[in-house]
């Protein structure tokens, strides 16, 4: 592969689910594997993989399971168990140097992951801590389950998102939100995610991910940052303030101007922070010390 190459894989999870996944970037240097939050797909980092690859990283861009192209599971298998057995899967295709960056639910699976033995060089976490706040959680989950009954144009998906998202300019053009939707058979369009991921409570992910994160915490040579926007509705000062607590070495960023979709929101001031971090601790001469 080309430095600049980016190609399409697909991944076989141990329970048979087929999931989808970008890679590109120089296959001897340094990878990072992206995790995107619940209800987005592996499009939210284009960005973020671009400017990666140009540094000079390899990149892992994958949809979960559920999400996107990657295949819905029949069973409705859709525990952080489920997802982090899929993130070893996804690992892989890194070899032993690797960097977990995950957003949201795909940070509470890296954090998972590392609790069920999974050994990266470093975890970035995106605005998600083991504590957050209720009110954002209802939020976001209150919006997936909003429209079962999808939407008759793309127009009034755009609608639901400005509505949701009230603070962040509505696209110029809508290829990106198209990436989102899928065509049903009665013609209208749907969300690109299985609605069963959403038939759980929150609580139930978040004892999860608190009991993990103590695994985490013991693990002292194993770098943690946390990029937070300030004005997210998840992440808190007294949720930050838990999580140090937790785990005292956790390095923060935090991001002006954004939200809980900060990569979106200030996705300049998201890169430069990802890069200078990676250089600290997954140098490209060195791929940094084993854990």
């Amino acid at each position: 592969m080309t430095d600049g190459t980016i190609r399409t894989v697909d991944v076989v999870a141990a329970d048979g689910v087929r999931l989808t996944a970008d890679v590109g970037g120089p296959e001897s240097a340094p990878a990072v594997i992206l995790l995107h939050g619940g209800g987005q797909t592996r499009h939210s980092w284009s960005g973020a993989v671009r400017t990666l690859i140009d540094a000079g990283y390899r990149v892992i861009n994958f949809d979960a399971r559920g999400h996107g192209d990657s295949a819905w599971s029949s069973a409705g298998a859709y525990d952080l168990d489920d997802r982090a057995a899929d993130l070893k899967a996804i690992a892989a295709l890194a070899g032993d140097r690797f960097v977990l960056v995950g957003a949201s639910l795909g940070g509470a699976t890296a954090i998972h992951a590392v609790a069920q033995g999974l050994r990266p060089r470093a975890i970035v976490l995106v605005d998600i801590v083991p504590h957050p706040e209720r009110q954002g959680i209802d939020r976001i989950v209150g919006f997936m389950r909003r429209y079962p009954q999808g939407f008759g144009s793309i127009d009034e998906a755009a609608d639901a998102v400005a509505a949701y998202n009230p603070d962040r300019p509505r696209p110029r053009d809508s290829i990106g939100l198209r990436r989102n939707l899928r065509d049903s058979e009665d013609g209208r369009l749907r969300w690109h995610w299985d609605p069963r991921i959403v038939e759980s409570e929150p609580e139930k992910h978040h004892a999860v991910v608190q009991q993990s994160t103590l695994a985490l915490a013991a693990l002292e040579h194993l770098p943690v940052l946390l990029v937070r926007g300030l004005h997210s509705d998840v992440v808190s000062d007294s949720g930050v303030v838990r999580f140090a607590g937790m785990v005292p070495r956790l390095d923060v960023v935090d991001v002006a101007q954004a939200g809980h979709m900060l990569v979106g929101d200030r996705n300049d001031h998201f890169n430069a922070a990802i890069v200078a971090y990676l250089h600290r601790h997954s140098p490209l001469e060195t791929g940094g010390d084993p854990i």
